[in-house]
């Protein structure tokens, strides 16, 4: 769990949905949203998975799981319905949901593209879209409705690993926040992401579990350390809280230095 350095109650009263949100960066943000107040929706493609993170985050704050597989329209749809059923307006959409897709060049195979911007690209999009009626509801000029997408430093700099896919989206993922940004401020709604470089998660969990690779991986970051879960919760939830509201369209690295 987090060590929780955000300002409690700072989010009362808000309603937040973080996709992704059973494990890694996902839970990481979820902590803090509900630890300065927000009552957290969040959703992962595994049942037992949203179960369990919920029993933990439950001890914070109001904590809801819907399951739902996000590269599925069908289950974009059920989840929408459930959050219409449940709230009249979403105050916080944190696209975080994603996938993976690591091989060398050689082999690497056309159909990773088809899943990994289909969950990382397409359905971004595909949520904002559908959930910006209850995002215009909880918007106004003083208080705008927030959407933060979570992209990374590989779609800012090169990395060392063949992950031709995941890179190509976290570009377009950066690309389609300010674009989206420019549509919806009318709507007094502000997009913004956050590029993060290496924190301990499943995803990066070949590195973190070998002391030599997080060894050498730490020592290309200028700051010298991984990222912690405060180090996420507390951005984004400057992102969505009082000292943004005038913010939008901001891609935020996230990396200790990486991208330098």
């Amino acid at each position: 769990m987090t060590d929780r350095t955000t300002d409690t109650g700072v989010l009362t009263g808000r309603t937040a949905l973080v996709t992704g949100g059973s494990r890694g960066i996902g839970l990481m943000i979820a902590e803090g949203l509900l630890a300065a107040g927000a009552t957290v929706v969040i959703s992962s493609r595994k049942a037992a998975a949203c179960e369990e993170a919920v029993a933990a985050l439950g001890r914070i704050g109001e904590c809801i799981s819907v399951p739902a597989n996000l590269a599925d329209d069908a289950d974009r749809a059920h989840l929408v319905e459930d959050l219409q059923r449940r709230f009249d307006s979403l105050d916080i959409l944190v696209n975080n949901a994603g996938a993976v897709w690591g091989a060398p060049l050689d082999e690497y195979p056309t159909e990773a593209f088809d899943k990994v911007l289909g969950l990382n690209v397409k359905a971004v999009f595909a949520m904002t879209q559908s959930l910006m009626p209850m995002l215009r509801a909880a918007a106004s000029p003083d208080s705008p409705a927030r959407v933060v997408n979570i992209g990374s430093v590989d779609g800012l700099v090169v990395p060392p690993t063949e992950n031709f896919a995941y890179t190509a989206s976290k570009a377009g993922v950066h690309m389609l926040t300010r674009h989206l940004a420019k549509w919806m401020a009318a709507d007094h709604i502000t997009v913004n992401a956050i590029a993060p470089g290496p924190f301990s998660t499943k995803m990066m969990a070949y590195i973190f579990e070998d002391p030599g690779r997080l060894e050498e991986m730490t020592s290309h970051v200028p700051l010298g350390r991984a990222g912690e879960p405060r180090d996420i919760a507390a951005l984004t939830n400057f992102l969505v809280g009082p000292g943004a509201t005038y913010i939008t369209g901001a891609v935020i690295p996230l990396d200790g230095g990486v991208s330098l």
